[in-house]
């Protein structure tokens, strides 16, 4: 059936007609669009049907250029801890679950930041052993690059003193007994993990319908997720995907990111770069370079302005990264990998610049801490940077203590970045960020966090409104070089629209991005969530 979309305030992105009254849809895409009038007469017989958008603003549907729906879907699983503001309320919502739990059971969550704690202190082990002596434990930190266990988990896992701990990762010891303290950063959690029962395949399928239904809700009619480590492989992750949208045909447009390790998995199942449809494609093979900022754990040039002598922490040696860039351009992919300090950005690059370049461009993602000489390198038409605004609201004032205040100028440098002619694609990295792209537009725009007044850090790097959305609209379509279907609306590519109560461009304050709702989520014409 044919559709018109009327009556409303359409922003295409598209520079050869930016605005329009209208839009006619016919088979999933764009057929026409122009003022409702023209519209209706022309194409308004047959079967039609004419929805009234009541002078609603309509951008292209919204794309997260990197998040992770299967942490979505384990925080609805599992213990979420986000929203805790001390390591008290923290310890209480344990103990709360621990109490609904069989001895034995274990108890896994996400989603603990200290950077938001009244006194910026964690739980001891002893604390986590009191609030659960009879569960093993194990709850991520929001950006997943560290984890707290207790001491049961310790037993199970059978964690002893000459254990060997995988290269990037760390057992941070108790100073006074030289015991672990519980704190596990980036690849030493995978000792605990490993051990963690696996949950039904039904478990992991419900879980991620619901994750998807929720990120339709905030307005999305794509992402590019990470998942294959945390929904159980290459086969199952795909699996999933495949029953919950091409089967139940929930909507979203789901790419694939795919852990290196999966290299194998791929070349076995014939799988590659673009394999799949338009509604789920297999997308990059996706590495982790270094850490995060919060726990020091980033890969600086320069050591950490708060802790000298600490510069950060490479997942791989340089003859290991590449190892798998080699491999990866042997399957004829390219590769989106995890870069959040200056050193692990320029070791990337280093790799990348002796191989030549395929089909589809390589993402450098987050580039948090620039420097002007690795800027430069990103500026090429084979390289993305996957940046996600976001972050400023979570990162921001705590992180220039990490960083001093010269190096922060050059750090969550969008408008620099796009200036330099960097091509950029907006994400969330949810969970470790809220899904909500009306937050990252928010940080876009004032680079402050949603209870601050100010005019925001480094203001010069504030982006205006139009090239926000462009992050997450148009600039979303790049990484997997689908730009020429989707990203803008323009007759002949899908039909993609977010729908918003309210006209962006013109607001009184950007701070009433806060209050704005999402009315719709169309996506191939079809209407996937109405408020």
């Amino acid at each position: 059936m044919r559709k018109i979309f009327v009556n409303g305030k359409f922003h295409t992105m598209d520079q050869m007609h930016p605005l329009a009254e209208a839009v006619v849809v016919e088979n999933g895409r764009f057929i026409d669009l122009g003022d409702s009038t023209s519209m209706k007469a022309h194409w308004n017989h047959g079967q039609t049907e004419v929805v009234d958008l009541q002078g609603a603003f309509v951008t292209p549907g919204l794309t997260d250029s990197h998040l992770h729906i299967a942490g979505i879907a384990e925080n609805i699983r599992n213990l979420n801890v986000t929203d805790c503001t001390s390591a008290d309320e923290m310890l209480a919502k344990i103990k709360a679950h621990a109490e609904q739990l069989e001895k034995g059971e274990w108890i896994v969550g996400r989603g603990w930041d200290e950077n938001e704690f009244n006194h910026g202190t964690i739980p001891t082990i002893e604390e986590l052993d009191r609030v659960a002596p009879g569960n093993p434990l194990f709850i991520s930190r929001i950006c997943g690059h560290a984890s707290l266990v207790n001491s049961k988990a310790l037993d199970v896992c059978n964690i002893h003193p000459n254990i060997t701990v995988p290269e990037g990762g760390t057992i941070v010891l108790d100073e006074a007994t030289g015991k672990p303290s519980g704190l596990f950063l980036e690849a030493a959690s995978g000792l605990i993990q490993k051990h963690i029962p696996d949950p039904s395949y039904k478990a992991y399928e419900d879980s991620v319908r619901e994750a998807i239904k929720f990120t339709m809700s905030k307005g999305l009619t794509s992402v590019h997720t990470n998942d294959p480590r945390f929904l159980g492989g290459l086969e199952q992750t795909y699996a999933i995907y495949d029953t919950l949208l091409n089967k139940e045909k929930l909507g979203l447009r789901c790419n694939l990111l795919i852990d290196h390790e999966f290299m194998d998995d791929l070349y076995e199942q014939g799988m590659y770069t673009g394999y799949g449809n338009e509604t789920l494609s297999i997308g990059a093979v996706k590495i982790f370079a270094d850490g995060a900022i919060g726990r020091r754990t980033a890969l600086l040039s320069e050591p950490y302005s708060d802790a000298l002598g600490q510069y950060g922490d490479a997942m791989y040696s340089q003859d290991a990264l590449t190892k798998i860039v080699k491999q990866a351009r042997g399957l004829g992919m390219p590769i989106a990998v995890h870069v959040i300090g200056d050193q692990a950005l320029e070791n990337m690059l280093d790799v990348l610049d002796q191989f030549p370049t395929v089909a589809y461009r390589d993402r450098l993602i987050h580039v948090q801490v620039l420097r002007e000489d690795l800027i430069k390198r990103l500026a090429a038409p084979s390289r993305i940077a996957d940046i996600q605004p976001r972050f400023l609201a979570g990162d921001f004032p705590w992180v220039q203590d990490r960083l001093g205040d010269e190096r922060s100028k050059l750090s969550y440098a969008w408008k620099t970045l796009m200036n330099a002619g960097v091509i950029c694609a907006g994400g969330s990295d949810c969970p470790v960020e809220p899904v909500d792209p009306l937050l990252g537009l928010h940080a876009a725009v004032t680079r402050k966090r949603p209870d601050e007044n100010h005019n925001g850090y480094f203001e010069k790097e504030k982006l205006t409104m139009e090239e926000a959305l462009g992050l997450f609209t148009k600039m979303g379509a790049y990484p997997t070089n689908e730009e020429t279907i989707k990203g803008t609306i323009t007759r002949g590519k899908l039909a993609d629209l977010t729908v918003f109560d309210r006209d962006l461009y013109n607001l009184s304050d950007p701070d009433e991005l806060l209050e704005t709702n999402i009315q719709k989520t169309i996506i191939g014409g079809n209407t996937t969530f109405e408020q």
